[in-house]
C-alpha cells in the first residue's frame, strides 16, 4: 500500500515536473538565445550556446536615438510606482465604503462598479484618448497614472472589499467607543490588516503596468518617454534588419524584475488571492 502510493506521488510530481519544464522552456530559450550570435539565434534551438558573446547585452543596453535602455527602465520604473500608489490608495479607498460604510445607492453603485469588470478595453478607449487630448495629456506619463487615482481598476477594488468584508465589525466597534471616525478607522484599523490583499493589489498592478504595451504605445510617442515594451519594439523595427540578439538580450533585462518580485512575494500573492472569499 505504502509503495503503490508513493509512486502515484512519484508519477505525479513527474507529469507536473514534465508540464513545468515545458512551460519554462520558452523563458529558458529566451536567456540562452540573448549570448548567441544573430546567426545561431534561430539556427540552434538548444539551450547552451555553441558561441558565448556579450555584445547582445552591450548592444541592447545602447538603446535608440541617444536614450539607452536604462532610460526605459527608469520611465518604466516610475510609471508602475506611481500606479501601484495610486491603485492602493484609491481602491482600498473606495473598498473601504463599500465594505463598511452605509450611504444612499451603496448597492447600485457597487453593481454599476462590477459592471465595469465586463467592459473590454478597447471600448473606452477612443473616448479616453479624446478626453486626454482635450487636457494636453499625451505623449506624457499623465493618461497612465492619473486614472490609477480614481480606483479605475473595478477589479482591485473588488478584491479589497471581499478580504475587508472578512475582518469582525467588532474591530470598527471598538474603535468607535474609542472616539475614531471613519478615516481613523480605515488607517489604524482596515489598512494594518490588510496587507495580503495591499501587497496582492500593489503586485498585481506593477505587473500589469510594466507589461502594458498598447496604452503606453497609443499614448507615448516621443523616445524620451519610451517605456521597456516600446523600447523592446523599438529594437524590432529601429532598422532594415531587425537585432534579435540584442532584442533577447534586453527582454532578459525586462523580464527579471517581474520575476523577483514574484519570488520576493509569492506568499503573500497567495494569501491575499485565497483570503478574499472568507465571507
Amino acid at each position: 500500500m505504502v509503495l503503490r502510493l508513493s509512486l502515484s506521488k512519484l508519477w505525479r510530481h513527474g507529469v507536473v515536473i514534465v508540464i513545468g519544464m515545458i512551460m519554462i522552456y520558452p523563458v529558458l530559450w529566451m536567456i540562452s538565445s540573448s549570448f548567441k550570435p544573430n546567426a545561431e539565434i534561430f539556427s540552434d534551438l538548444g539551450l547552451w550556446p555553441d558561441s558565448f558573446t556579450l555584445s547582445n547585452y552591450v548592444n541592447g543596453w545602447r538603446g535608440i536615438q541617444g536614450y539607452s535602455f536604462g532610460h526605459f527602465l527608469i520611465n518604466s520604473f516610475i510609471i508602475a510606482a506611481l500606479a501601484v500608489i495610486g491603485n492602493v490608495i484609491s481602491c482600498s479607498l473606495a473598498a473601504f465604503a463599500f465594505a463598511r460604510l452605509n450611504f444612499v445607492g451603496q448597492k447600485f453603485w457597487f453593481s454599476m462598479m462590477l459592471m465595469t469588470l465586463m467592459l473590454p478595453f478597447q471600448v473606452t478607449l477612443i473616448p479616453q484618448y479624446i478626453l486626454f487630448h482635450t487636457f494636453g495629456w499625451v505623449n506624457t506619463f499623465l493618461p497612465l497614472v492619473v486614472p490609477k487615482f480614481f480606483a479605475l481598476d473595478a477589479f482591485f477594488v473588488l478584491l479589497m472589499v471581499q478580504f475587508i468584508r472578512g475582518l469582525p465589525l467588532e474591530l470598527d466597534e471598538s474603535a468607535r467607543i474609542d472616539g475614531c471616525g471613519p478615516l481613523q478607522i480605515y488607517l489604524r484599523i482596515i489598512m494594518p490588516l490588510c496587507v495580503p490583499a495591499v501587497i496582492t493589489t500593489s503586485i498585481f498592478t506593477f505587473y500589469w503596468t510594466w507589461d502594458d504595451f498598447f496604452g503606453q504605445m497609443i499614448y507615448l510617442n516621443s523616445p524620451k518617454l519610451f517605456t521597456v515594451m516600446i523600447g523592446l519594439r523599438s529594437l524590432i523595427d529601429s532598422t532594415s534588419t531587425s537585432n534579435w540578439g540584442s532584442l533577447m538580450a534586453m527582454s532578459t533585462v525586462a523580464v527579471a524584475p517581474v520575476i523577483v518580485i514574484f519570488l520576493i512575494f509569492q506568499r503573500y500573492i497567495v494569501e491575499g488571492i485565497s483570503t478574499t472569499g472568507l465571507k
